[in-house]
């Protein structure tokens, strides 16, 4: 990421498009950096529409700045410092974005804004640093969120990219020393949230959903569409965590419970229980897709999805996203 090397392909070209301002070339060079950034703006704000909109930014940036580039650095190492301060600077302007510290008054774990991230979009061809499925599953990106913005850019930089106290400190502009104690304060705060999970972001993960995973969605979506409240009761954990988002409010409740819930909150309201579902993921995670047909509609419209943390063939965690009007998930609108 940060290795001084001799000037290279990328390098090389994006110096003769900035000398020449000619912005085809431009696009055609930074244009292949655009899913991994998008990635890392993701990490930093867990809003897929927000990471979107910093990607492009981060390029708008590029464009105006390209003149500084002199290929002292990685090209991929300076669209990151980019990407990173143009995060930073929106989330300065949106107190809202950074939920309230635990030792706070009104502190909470809910990340309203939190939105899942269409697999489709990630890089085709991933290397582990950037896209290791513990780095974008939802407890990740949500444990990331609790830190502070500077904090937070810390940790992505040297944790889960792997740069060095020296390159972070130089694109954030701070001492090496305070980019130290900024991580130190950071791990803790990712262990205090992620207790079971390692801390060692850049060892290989593995990528592909299990049989085990597979078996969980099939039955969970068949228990869906036949109404089958036992069966779904029998697929979660009693200490299920369930959120739906962007409604406030993360539950820890039995299965029973949290199937009650659903029956009590409509979802097998007579005439409104007509479902059709699909199987597809987010975020590196199980994931089924909710398609519901009300009454006097000859088609099942997309409803909501449905991110599953599976753990020893039942449902731990179930965060569901409101799916309409999300073109950028890929998933048809109507079935």
């Amino acid at each position: 990421m940060t290795d001084a090397r001799p000037l290279g392909d990328d390098e090389a070209a994006f110096i003769a498009a900035a000398r020449s301002n000619d912005a085809a070339p431009f696009t055609l060079i930074t244009e292949r950096y655009r899913r991994e950034l998008q990635v890392h703006c993701y990490r930093m704000l867990a809003n897929y529409e927000d990471a979107q909109d910093l990607t492009q930014e981060t390029f708008l940036r590029a464009w105006h700045k390209r003149e500084s580039f002199k290929g002292h650095a990685a090209l991929r190492t300076w669209l990151y410092r980019i990407a990173t301060n143009a995060c930073l600077d929106f989330l300065d302007k949106r107190d809202d974005r950074t939920p309230a510290p635990a030792e706070l008054p009104g502190a909470g774990s809910e990340v309203l804004y939190l939105q899942p991230y269409p697999d489709r979009m990630l890089p085709e061809d991933p290397q582990e640093s950037v896209v290791a499925r513990e780095t974008i599953e939802l407890a990740f990106i949500v444990a990331v969120q609790h830190l502070p913005p500077r904090q937070r850019a810390v940790f992505v930089l040297r944790d889960v990219l792997g740069w060095p106290a020296s390159e972070a400190a130089n694109a954030l502009e701070l001492t090496v020393p305070s980019v130290t104690s900024a991580l130190q304060r950071a791990r803790v705060t990712m262990r205090t949230r992620l207790p079971d999970h390692r801390l060692d972001w850049r060892s290989p993960a593995r990528h592909e959903l299990s049989d085990d995973e597979r078996g969980v969605v099939k039955s969970y979506m068949e228990a869906h569409e036949r109404n089958d409240l036992d069966g779904l009761t029998a697929l979660l954990r009693d200490d299920l965590r369930f959120v739906m988002l962007p409604e406030a409010g993360t539950l820890t409740v039995t299965a029973k419970d949290a199937v009650d819930g659903w029956v009590t909150g409509g979802l097998f309201q007579r005439g409104y229980d007509d479902w059709r579902c699909v199987a597809t993921t987010v975020n590196r995670m199980p994931a089924a897709a909710l398609y519901r047909r009300t009454p006097g509609d000859p088609e099942h419209r997309l409803f909501t999805i449905a991110a599953l943390h599976i753990v020893d063939g039942r449902i731990a965690e179930l965060t569901g996203f409101d799916a309409r009007d999300k073109p950028w998930l890929g998933l048809p609108v109507t079935l």
